[in-house]
């Protein structure tokens, strides 16, 4: 795939530890994209593209941790006018090394970090939007700014945060591209990846593999 890097940017989503294998929600083989987009960070650098990284920085008493609810990890809530919040387990606390970028991915090539969930009463999966729909996180303005038109996106969860990420994007008015190979899932509920999938390529999303761009 040839990409105009120039208007191009590369968005590593949450590769952080608490989402890699040990941690405290760590996604299976999700360290198995740092590879592929370490790789691609350094394509990206040399040929005038932007490489760009989300992080998921809760508070600790946040409103998306079980604890935080006296419920069980997996149960679903309405927290205020959201509906249908899964509570996860303490994840991802500010300041914590289960919120530190995995020590493998290389960051020399990040250009900017996007923090996202750090209002307490408020999660956020979409590196756009947190998850009132409303509230931006400032990427897109930064991306216009730049004239950036074409976004890679790859990272974990596929099922969360690379999925409305992406879709997002699309709605955003961006070529949207996910790199096959970068991305893991958590697969709760069962069967969610999967539907991720369909959704991601029924919003036109363009799926590819990292070897593909040169």
């Amino acid at each position: 795939m040839n990409l105009d890097f120039a208007h191009s940017a590369l968005v590593i989503v949450d590769v952080q530890n608490d989402f890699c294998p040990g941690g405290a929600l760590g996604v299976q083989n999700g360290d198995q994209v740092i590879e592929p987009l370490n790789r691609l960070s350094a394509i990206f650098t040399a040929s005038g593209g932007r490489v760009l990284a989300t992080q998921d920085w809760h508070p600790a008493n946040h409103a998306s941790f079980a604890s935080t609810q006296g419920k069980k990890t997996g149960e679903v809530i309405d927290l205020g006018e959201i509906r249908g919040q899964v509570l996860w387990p303490d994840h991802c606390v500010q300041g914590t090394r289960g919120a530190d970028f995995h020590q493998e991915l290389n960051q020399n090539f990040i250009n900017l970090i996007i923090r996202k969930g750090f209002r307490t009463n408020l999660d956020s999966y979409s590196a756009f939007f947190e998850n009132d729909r409303k509230t931006a996180t400032g990427l897109n303005g930064y991306l216009k700014a730049l004239s950036l038109d074409t976004l890679v996106l790859g990272g974990l969860a596929t099922d969360y945060c690379v999925l409305y990420s992406a879709l997002d994007a699309t709605v955003l008015g961006y070529k949207t591209i996910v790199v096959k190979d970068a991305i893991r899932g958590v697969d709760y509920p069962s069967g969610s990846v999967e539907q991720a999938l369909m959704l991601l390529s029924g919003a036109g999303v363009v799926f590819i593999d990292s070897g593909e761009i040169k």
